[in-house]
């Protein structure tokens, strides 16, 4: 598994210690396997528990929603990012679960070979979930008291998406012909679906990071305290390693830049350069890496790594950069899907004055 990893050496398990020991304690627990998705974090051991309590009360932890539906959106969400290790490894669970280890999800054939109407309606939401036209996104096909965990998973694979895509091979499956290739995601599949059987409880990640404040972007996770905590809290974490890596005028820069992205076009590489090039040139490579991270990181090449390192970045520093530009663009995501339908959670919900608050302001901007 630490073979998957690139850019960073990730801590082995035999060697950790404190808090990474047992994020890797809960994670063998929870998930079955050392997943590298999580020990790609681990040099920065804050950002790592972040992750961590983010994928796990969301994915993994029991609530209304089934494990099933959100394997098919972590798959769905993962197909739009072009994120292929973690279409592979989440497409098999889900095939799994669903008693379909060779269909549908093995052979990539779409929501399309989805029998139930719910579940392909759930996984074309997820799909088109980080478009940034409404007219592009789909209405939520759920009820809002669905939201907090459907939305969860949704802004926890765009986060671990771009950090796949920046730090993992392109597939978890070793190389093999493609005569023998079905077989292998056939067995993924079922060992898959049997990891991802057993139920797990809430909220147990959560002492491993310090309480946080509740903040307005995130008022579509209050009607389900957990995954609050979850996202809470590890915004707290990533948000201050943020700090520590990016000077606040390209924080800012970027922010500005989700907020209005480039339409994609051939040249788009030309525009990243563009963005930068105010800037100081000791601040150009991250900078670069974290704006090509948030919004195109399947563009991010050895070289932006090697800049970065060259200008003194360690591992620690290159996950802080990426975790927090990538939980950035994933809870601009979260925040417009909340609102295109989801009313605000009931009266006596904790956070649930921020939601009426966010009401109000669409209101008078309307």
């Amino acid at each position: 598994m630490l073979t998957h990893v690139r850019h960073v050496t990730p801590v082995a398990p035999d060697a950790a210690d404190g808090p990474v020991a047992r994020v890797y304690r809960q994670m063998v627990d929870d998930f079955g396997v050392f997943a590298p998705p999580v020990l790609l974090h681990s040099p920065a051991p804050d950002v790592l528990r972040a992750c961590w309590l983010m994928l796990r009360e969301t994915l993994l932890a029991g609530g209304l929603v089934g494990r099933n539906a959100k394997e098919l959106v972590a798959t769905a969400v993962s197909e739009s990012n072009r994120c292929p290790y973690c279409v592979e490894v989440h497409g098999a669970t889900a095939a799994g679960l669903l008693g379909d280890a060779g269909g549908w999800l093995a052979a990539g054939a779409g929501a399309g070979g989805i029998g139930d109407p719910r579940l392909r309606a759930l996984t074309e939401w997820a799909r088109h979930s980080g478009a940034d036209s409404p007219a592009r996104r789909r209405p939520p096909p759920f009820p809002p008291e669905h939201g907090p965990e459907l939305i969860g998973v949704v802004v926890a694979f765009h986060y671990l998406n771009r950090m796949v895509s920046v730090f993992l091979q392109d597939s978890p499956l070793p190389p093999t012909p493609a005569r023998v290739r079905a077989g292998v995601r056939r067995t993924a599949a079922r060992i898959m679906g049997a990891l991802a059987r057993a139920d797990r409880p809430p909220g147990r990640s959560l002492e491993l990071l310090p309480p946080a404040p509740p903040e307005a972007d995130l008022v579509w996770a209050v009607g389900q305290p957990h995954v609050a905590a979850a996202f809470a809290r590890a915004g707290q974490a990533i948000r201050r390693r943020g700090e520590a890596a990016l000077p606040e005028h390209v924080r800012q820069r970027i922010l500005a830049c989700l907020a209005d992205p480039p339409p994609p076009q051939p040249g788009a590489g030309r525009w990243f350069d563009a963005v930068v090039a105010e800037l100081s040139p000791a601040e150009r490579p991250a900078a670069r890496l974290a704006l090509l991270t948030a919004l195109a990181p399947y563009r991010v090449a050895d070289a932006d790594i090697a800049a970065c390192r060259a200008g003194g970045a360690d591992d620690a520093a290159l996950v802080a950069v990426t975790a927090w530009a990538s939980l950035a663009a994933a809870r601009r995501i979260g925040a417009r899907l909340y609102g295109d339908g989801l009313g605000p959670p009931p009266a006596g919900v904790p956070g649930a004055d921020l939601a009426v608050g966010e009401e109000a302001s669409r209101a008078g901007e309307a």
